[in-house]
């Protein structure tokens, strides 16, 4: 068994986000909120760092001295969530609201029109992520060349997404579609894309196989026998595409962001959202993606990390630290993150890599 006491520091990274190498462009987090440049605003004195369930939002707001205000609408994440006369305090309960952060906007209205103020808060679960053991089973061969991007079984095969990203020597991988013998390592059928697109996340759904782009806007739809390209999907707005997998129904998608997107496998157009999220706060960086037993695991980008995360409430549950699996494949100059998950329902166990390793491990999870 391995695992390290190290819940408060992973909390903390996942927390802050991960800092990034180079090997994939600095990503900026989506969590950012613009104040308006306004004359009116929020009254922010006396808000809370995180609010929790059971917590009261309360909420007035100010402008120029002498400004009569007729009433304030409010709304978070564009839902209204309330109307007052003047400028008359507004007490809001979450209640059974989505974690993650939320814009409050205040829609003033004056004499003279409408202004308008946003403001951030953050809405968290309040308690933290237990640290799951795991046992290394076995330990197998892995194309030291392929830049992983996804990893799911197929019968007892594994399906590969790779990547063209660029290690530190220079050289660039190869975006592809690989089915794999999970126990030689051996690539048994391959297509390649265009060396302008680079593969992302991928996932098997009703025979047919996913593949994100990460800057492309686009995802591909592959025949599983054949791996014939059947169709392009528009992604449903200007993103970036990092991880796949489905619920046997859906898809789920992550964008490098705290977000999580339920999308319809169809068209690719979005039917939810979540935010990922610990009591310390939202966590960014969501990348390989794998479903298991109704629950989503995940890959933080650029940590050693596996989260257990539940789909509806957006909460990491759980946390496997495997930094440890990272000192056992050859140690190179382009060597990069942990990134892979699949799992195996046949033996109850997970087959983990990383981009350019050498190495795939089997381990089980308690």
């Amino acid at each position: 068994m391995y695992a390290r006491n190290f819940m408060g520091c992973a909390l903390l990274i996942l927390s802050l986000g991960a800092c990034n190498s180079g090997t994939k462009e600095s990503q900026e987090s989506n969590a950012t909120v613009e104040t308006l440049d306004t004359s009116y605003s929020i009254v922010s004195e006396g808000f809370k760092v995180k609010y929790n369930p059971g917590d009261t939002l309360s909420l007035t707001v100010k402008g120029p001295e002498g400004t009569k205000i007729d009433s304030v609408l409010y709304a978070i994440d564009g839902d209204v969530i309330g109307r007052v006369d003047g400028n008359e305090e507004l007490n809001y309960d979450f209640g059974k609201s989505k974690f993650g952060i939320k814009v409050v906007k205040a829609t003033i209205y004056v004499n003279t029109g409408t202004e308008e103020a946003n403001v951030r808060v953050d809405y968290l679960p309040t308690t933290e992520p237990k640290l799951r053991n795991y046992e290394l089973v076995n330990t197998y061969p892995h194309d030291i060349e392929a830049y992983t991007q996804g990893l799911e079984f197929y019968g007892d095969k594994l399906l590969e997404g790779t990547g063209n990203g660029e290690g530190r020597s220079g050289k660039k991988g190869k975006s592809s579609i690989r089915i794999v013998d999970p126990k030689t390592g051996k690539v048994e059928r391959m297509i390649t894309l265009d060396d302008n697109i680079f593969g992302e996340g991928t996932t098997i759904l009703n025979k047919e196989l996913y593949q994100l782009t990460y800057k492309n806007n686009e995802a591909y739809v592959y025949d599983i026998s054949s791996l014939e390209k059947k169709k392009t999907l528009p992604y449903f707005k200007p993103m970036e595409g990092w991880g796949l997998t489905n619920n046997g129904k859906d898809l789920f998608m992550s964008d490098g962001s705290e977000k999580i997107y339920l999308l319809n496998a169809g068209d690719f157009k979005p039917k939810d959202i979540i935010q990922v999220v610990t009591s310390e706060g939202p966590v960014p960086t969501i990348n390989e993606l794998e479903w298991v037993k109704d629950k989503i695991f995940a890959n933080f980008y650029q940590e050693d990390l596996i989260g257990i995360i539940d789909p509806v409430t957006g909460v990491v549950e759980g946390l496997i630290d495997l930094s440890k699996l990272k000192t056992m494949v050859t140690q190179h100059v382009d060597l990069d993150v942990l990134n892979g998950i699949a799992y195996n329902e046949r033996t109850n166990t997970f087959f983990v890599t990383g981009k350019n390793w050498d190495k795939m491990f089997e381990i089980k999870i308690d």
